[in-house]
């Protein structure tokens, strides 16, 4: 999936430099979780930690739909499961082992890059219209 709806420029700003960003997943939820998220090019994606049959992720696989919250502003997201054998899982692990490669985070990002995380991975797309 290409996602030609970029996100505002100062989101990528936000999302480099924080390593949690918070994520709101469906409709009905009124709560924001802070979740890790990786950028590949103009991408954005996340991973299911959990992988909790009632979470963000779930949410977003039922409805589509999301609000991702950062410098106090919110937006409007549309989520899409990657497939798990979608090549572009490679460069999203990339992604997370760079980012999160403190000490105090790198047993987790090891963790979320392996195999069976990539079945819990949503790409997320600025949905200017919601």
């Amino acid at each position: 999936m290409n996602n030609s709806r970029q996100f505002p420029i100062d989101f990528y700003e936000y999302l480099e430099a924080n390593s949690l960003i918070e994520i709101k997943g469906g409709t009905s939820r009124e709560t924001f979780l802070k979740i890790w998220m990786v950028q590949v090019g103009n991408r954005v994606f996340a991973r299911s930690w959990n992988k909790s049959p009632k979470s963000w992720f779930t949410e977003i696989l039922k409805t589509g739909l999301g609000q991702i919250k950062y410098n106090n502003r919110v937006i409007n997201i549309r989520g899409k499961k990657v497939d798990k054998d979608d090549a572009i899982n490679l460069h999203i692990d990339k992604a997370y082992l760079n980012k999160y490669n403190q000490t105090h985070n790198l047993k987790y990002a090891i963790g979320i890059t392996q195999p069976e995380y990539a079945n819990y991975t949503m790409e997320f797309l600025f949905d200017k219209e919601g």
